[in-house]
């Protein structure tokens, strides 16, 4: 499951790259670098639930973020997945992390389903971001898809 997941976090750091280019190319539209930043944000507060941390006072929808600093927090986020993820042995994934969400309330889910979680929510926003990317214009988005990534690196 290790190498799975760090596939698929290295599959995501990539596309969040090109995304931020294409974001940076369109003159940085509110919206978009706006649902970058909450995807960037909320990848960091799982980091800290995943950690057995609170990330209380973490904020979700960071409003002041500029798109032309994301590719530097892909980078660390990334590097933040990846180191925590060689730490993890095979039984770790089954694992359950107890956490609370941003309104307080406790929950808890095993390890390897809050990695989907995290690598799900970052393609539902960049396709998001797409949609606005081609409302604002762009003609021409960078491939995304999964398999497209696994075919070329």
């Amino acid at each position: 499951m290790k190498e799975y997941f760090t596939r698929l976090f290295n599959y995501n750091k990539h596309e969040n790259l090109l995304i931020i280019e294409t974001i940076i190319k369109a003159g940085s539209p509110n919206d978009s670098v706006g649902l970058m930043a909450h995807l960037l944000s909320a990848q960091q507060i799982w980091i800290t639930r995943c950690k057995g941390q609170s990330a209380t006072g973490r904020v979700l929808w960071p409003a002041d973020w500029n798109a032309g600093d994301m590719a530097d927090i892909v980078e660390e986020n990334n590097k933040a997945w990846l180191d925590l993820l060689h730490t993890y042995t095979t039984s770790d994934f089954d694992n359950t992390i107890n956490y609370q969400n941003m309104q307080g309330e406790s929950f808890e889910n095993k390890l390897s389903d809050i990695l989907a979680h995290v690598i799900n929510h970052g393609t539902h926003h960049r396709a998001q971001i797409g949609q606005q990317l081609k409302l604002s214009g762009i003609e021409k988005l960078p491939v995304t898809d999964y398999i497209f990534y696994l075919r070329t690196h």
